[in-house]
């Protein structure tokens, strides 16, 4: 059962696992057994459907879902009927679309956890790519580290990436699909995803960049491929070093292709 939850893609294990604890607790009313005893074992069986995610975060998520609803109905929110939860979580869908939470859920990248890749990075990158940059957050570190370069971003969420360009209007931000949009003429593309997605994007960094390209990627690994460096700057979040050795992309031009990658 763990390595089937595992396979499917976020957020059907947090949706299972919600899903779960409510039907435990559903049992247990059944047999007689409300209450405390209830919200227990419904509890107790969400952490457990919960438990084979990768990372803190989604464990987290997936295992409170059903206590925090459980408890909101406790306090009188079952006085609402199922079209007030729906237009509750509509905003929600429009600032994070399902569509890119098959990428990423939204976790912005903290302030500091980028400090020291400069020391790897060499020389210091020009173009900078933030690919899935959500409200800026790792655009805004990334600035810290390089303050000289171009950075580029690219989001799915339209209301995402509208607050991202007012957040750091010296940043070229645009809305759109990070894996259509192509990433030649980038010095460096930094990404904060999920594990299942980083074979994608390093699949996609041989591809389109520049032999001696960078890929940077916050707390995942590329699976199967050793970093050229782990950069920790003691946020709990290892960045993941990898530089780009592709002879078929050494021959793409950084002329007019790199002008369209960060659109």
């Amino acid at each position: 059962m763990h390595r089937s939850l595992v396979l499917l893609p976020w957020p059907a294990p947090a949706l299972l696992a919600w899903a779960a604890g409510w039907a435990a607790a559903w049992s247990c009313r059944q047999a007689g057994l409300a209450g405390s005893v209830e919200l227990a074992v419904g509890t107790a069986v969400a952490i457990a459907f919960a438990a084979p995610n990768a990372g803190a975060w989604r464990r987290l998520i997936a295992a409170a879902g059903f206590p925090v609803s459980a408890m909101l109905l406790a306090v009188g929110a079952g006085n609402l009927d199922a079209t007030a939860w729906l237009l509750a979580l509509a905003p929600l869908l429009l600032l994070y679309p399902l569509r890119a939470w098959r990428d990423a859920p939204f976790f912005p990248t903290p302030r500091v956890a980028l400090s020291g890749l400069d020391r790897v990075v060499r020389p210091a990158p020009g173009r900078v790519l933030d690919a899935g940059c959500g409200l800026g957050h790792g655009l805004a570190a990334l600035r810290r580290v390089w303050p000289a370069a171009a950075l580029y971003g690219v989001e799915w969420s339209a209301p995402m990436t509208w607050l991202a360009r007012r957040r750091l209007p010296m940043a070229d931000i645009a809305r759109g699909d990070m894996w259509a949009g192509s990433w030649a003429g980038f010095d460096l593309v930094y990404v904060f995803q999920r594990p299942e997605t980083m074979p994608r994007a390093w699949q996609k960094a041989q591809a389109e960049m520049a032999d001696g390209a960078w890929l940077a990627s916050l707390e995942f690994p590329v699976p199967g491929v050793t970093p050229l460096a782990v950069v920790d700057a003691g946020v709990g979040r290892p960045v993941h070093v990898y530089r780009v050795r592709n002879g078929a992309a050494r021959s793409r031009g950084s002329g007019s292709t790199a002008g369209a990658a960060g659109r």
